[in-house]
């Protein structure tokens, strides 16, 4: 009986193992149609009844999006990205020192960690969903290089309302395209990313002018890839 429970234990592990490296492989090669969240929000909103407005995506090469948003999200989301594995231990020992001496928890989550959940994972919170982005992050990080990471986290993030990825959110924030960004709007629209549903570009607050400021200072700072 143990036994028996172990092989299926086994061939799940296994299953989902095959079917994991299948998907980040794929998108080795492929750009993403859409993401997993924009069918979740699809499925979600068609189940209820619900009127569904699709969602403004529009995929661009990395090449073709500012180098300016490039440097802003590194400089805002993770200074460490090309020096670490998908995992910042760093950043981690810094949070659980701050939780540990004043008792706040804040997300220590990587580009990469957060291309993941951007592309696979369901929009929850959740201990599952947690482990299932640190899984696909791994594998990514194995068959990805860290170029096509930061290309799926500008494509695939979620950029406010409806609006998924770089070029979406400079057309629905500035009228312009991804790859004509100036410095201040880049780091204007990645200072929204830790709520993109609260906060907006086009009614800044002055926390908001205050992430804007601290991003423009750390950006000449970052690598463009």
């Amino acid at each position: 009986m143990r036994n028996k429970a172990f092989k299926g234990i086994l061939s799940t592990f296994l299953l989902l193992l095959v079917i994991s490296v299948a998907q980040v492989v794929t998108i080795k090669y492929i750009n993403p149609p859409f993401t997993l969240p924009m069918v979740w929000e699809w499925v979600l909103k068609k189940s209820t009844g619900r009127p569904f407005k699709p969602f403004a995506y529009e995929w661009k090469d990395i090449e073709d999006i500012s180098h300016h948003l490039q440097r802003a999200v590194l400089a805002a989301e993770d200074q460490r990205f090309l020096s670490h594995n998908g995992f910042d231990f760093i950043e981690l020992r810094r949070i659980f020192k701050e939780f540990m001496d004043r008792g706040r928890i804040r997300g220590g989550s990587t580009i990469s960690m957060q291309a993941a959940r951007s592309l696979y994972l369901i929009p929850c919170r959740s201990v599952i969903r947690k482990a299932l982005e640190a899984w696909y992050t791994i594998f990514m990080e194995i068959f990805w290089d860290k170029k096509r990471i930061l290309e799926i986290y500008l494509n695939c993030v979620d950029w406010g309302y409806g609006i998924v990825g770089a070029e979406a959110a400079a057309k629905s924030y500035y009228g312009c395209g991804a790859t004509e960004l100036d410095a201040a709007q880049s780091a204007m629209m990645t200072a929204i990313l830790p709520a993109p549903h609260r906060l907006s570009p086009s009614n800044p607050d002055q926390y908001l002018i205050s992430r804007q400021q601290r991003i423009l200072k750390d950006m000449p700072l970052m690598p463009q890839l």
